[in-house]
């Protein structure tokens, strides 16, 4: 499995060198958006509304809209000039009680795997917060975005819990919040006894995603009943074909004048729809 950063746990003077992986993965169904009419595979593209031309990985850059329609264009050199002490380094602000932290804080889970050298010195704070039974509260930057995090500890491996920012969590406002409901006592008492007879200590192995499980029966039933489609091959001749016909538009655009451009381009549409229409 490949890491997804590299760097230390820094802890005033001290630093643990780690690699950080990915603790969870998803279980997608599996599907994907298809054409009806023939199952051929439906690709999103990244196309500029201004041109409508495709655009290439190596042609991006990130930008700030602002309330006038103006695009501040931020590229790799800018985000680069931005100060990041936390991008190679986890750095410990401060220790708490993990049931001090509402869990709607936490976003994603990582393992955090310690270097050799580092090793001694790893398990040494796995056992201190153990022992304190407190999380550390840290800072990381991941992805170009520093991140609120806590390092806790699991199976004997340090977990860093990434979090959302206080500004990042809504606040609920609603109608029943400020209306007074009246709760009889027997009524409180009977809803409590229900929860209690129904607790169990949590088994998370007992549940399964019932609804995968039902897919993937449907799924097979189709299989077995051949009700199959087969997408034609993509026509590699068409997708040179639109390249030709672009990079003749663009040498057109520089080489006639534009009304001749026009008619070019309109004999062009109405030559195409006919042939669609034979």
């Amino acid at each position: 499995m490949r890491s997804v950063w590299n760097g230390t746990i820094r802890l005033g003077l001290a630093s643990i060198p780690v690699k950080a992986y990915g603790a969870t993965e998803e279980q997608g169904t599996g599907l994907h958006h298809v054409h009806v009419t023939d199952g051929g595979r439906v690709r999103h593209r990244r196309v500029c509304e201004v041109d409508g031309a495709e655009v290439e990985l190596s042609e991006l850059a990130r930008g700030y809209v602002l309330p006038g329609g103006e695009t501040v264009v931020l590229t790799e050199e800018d985000f680069a000039k931005l100060p990041l002490p936390t991008s190679r380094a986890i750095e410990v602000q401060a220790f708490a009680q993990v049931d001090e932290i509402d869990p709607i804080y936490f976003a994603r889970s990582y393992h955090l795997e310690p270097e050799p050298a580092g090793v001694k010195s790893y398990v040494l704070l796995t056992e201190a917060l153990k022992r304190s039974d407190r999380v550390a509260i840290v800072k990381i930057t991941l992805r170009q975005r520093e991140s609120l995090a806590v390092l806790r500890v699991r199976d004997q491996v340090i977990v860093l819990e990434t979090m959302l920012w206080p500004d990042e969590i809504r606040t609920p406002d609603f109608a029943f919040l400020h209306q007074e409901v009246a709760i009889s006592e027997r009524e409180l008492r009977e809803a409590t006894e229900l929860v209690e007879a129904l607790s169990e200590k949590f088994a998370p192995a007992r549940y399964t995603d019932s609804y995968r499980g039902a897919l993937q029966a449907l799924v097979q039933a189709k299989i077995d009943g051949n009700e199959l489609v087969q997408p034609a091959a993509p026509s590699q001749v068409e997708g040179a074909a639109d390249l030709l016909s672009a990079l003749r538009n663009t040498v057109a655009d520089k080489s006639m004048p534009r009304q001749r451009v026009e008619e070019a381009r309109a004999a062009e549409a109405a030559a195409a729809s006919a042939k669609a229409k034979a």
